[in-house]
């Protein structure tokens, strides 16, 4: 038997976080500016943290849009494996228990809090399964697989097709039994901080980050105005809000998170360690740049 991939579907959640990501990056950016636009006050803290809570969304939702496209369902003779981003299960065919829909059951499941087309995940315990495990895209199309450890909730695009097979898979017996593995999100992290050299990388960008958007926050009162550019001939654009200095603190974080993220993409895999090594440093690296900026800028006579 042949392995075959049972993906998914990707289409209406794909279209959904896209469109979140999209909203959310608008949203973001009309409260930066406005906060930029507002004096020292509480429309510049409710503007702030406006900006900020949606800023902290967008690379959850990118997460989870880059784990639906890449998220895979994958049956041999001998092991079955579900992939959703960074989250690696892989099952021995001979662990399996039983696969049924969803709908079979006698007490209802509940799904994981905070649903969405296309990332139906987390965990759950049921009163006869116990703990199940969400990696799933549509709730109408869940199906349940039991090990003795836990049991899976999956959601192939055709399902009849994948309870099929796995029947074929069964009847024909494994060739090689697999070992089964599991790989968590936390577990790369863990894998990764364990390097001195990752360590150091992401230490370096989080200080700098913090230190960064501390040091504007308390240069903003003081500031009557900055420039933040320069006319064609080579001075100073007129003064505009101190306030508006926060958008290079805002943008040194969303930069480090977006490249944190996929450094940890990249590090999953041994031959790729070097782009993740480098995504890491690129982040410190702009950090220190966005803190030499704001340095120039406050003491740069207007």
């Amino acid at each position: 038997m042949k392995p075959a991939e049972y993906p998914p579907p990707r289409q209406p959640g794909a279209a959904l976080h896209a469109i979140l990501i999209l909203a959310l990056a608008a949203l973001s950016t009309f409260a930066a500016w406005r906060a930029f636009e507002s004096a020292v006050g509480l429309m510049l803290t409710l503007f702030s943290l406006l900006a900020g809570a949606a800023f902290i969304l967008l690379p959850i939702l990118a997460y989870r849009l880059s784990a639906l496209m890449r998220a895979n369902y994958t049956l041999d003779r001998d092991t079955l494996s579900l992939t959703w981003g960074l989250r690696i299960e892989r099952i021995p065919v001979s662990d399996v228990e039983w696969v049924r829909p969803i709908a079979d059951l006698t007490s209802p499941l509940r799904l994981p809090w905070f649903c969405l087309p296309g990332a139906v995940l987390g965990v759950r315990r049921h009163a006869d399964l116990g703990p199940v495990e969400f990696m799933a895209a549509n709730r109408k199309k869940i199906l349940l697989v039991a090990t003795a450890r836990r049991v899976f909730a999956i959601s192939p695009n055709d399902p009849a097709a994948f309870v099929q097979d796995f029947q074929r898979a069964i009847e024909m017996g494994s060739l090689a039994p697999a070992a089964a593995q599991s790989l968590y999100p936390t577990f790369v992290i863990a894998h990764a901080w364990e390097s001195a050299l990752a360590r150091y990388l992401w230490l370096a960008g989080l200080f700098l980050n913090v230190g960064l958007l501390i040091w504007v926050s308390l240069l903003i009162p003081t500031l009557p105005g900055v420039s933040l550019g320069f006319q064609p001939y080579g001075g100073p654009l007129e003064a505009v809000a101190g306030s508006r200095l926060i958008l290079l603190p805002i943008l040194s974080v969303f930069l480090s998170a977006i490249g944190w993220i996929a450094g940890l993409i990249f590090y999953r895999r041994e031959g790729q360690r070097t782009l993740a090594f480098i995504l890491w440093a690129s982040s410190a690296l702009t950090a220190l740049l966005f803190l030499l900026a704001v340095m120039f800028i406050v003491t740069t006579p207007i």
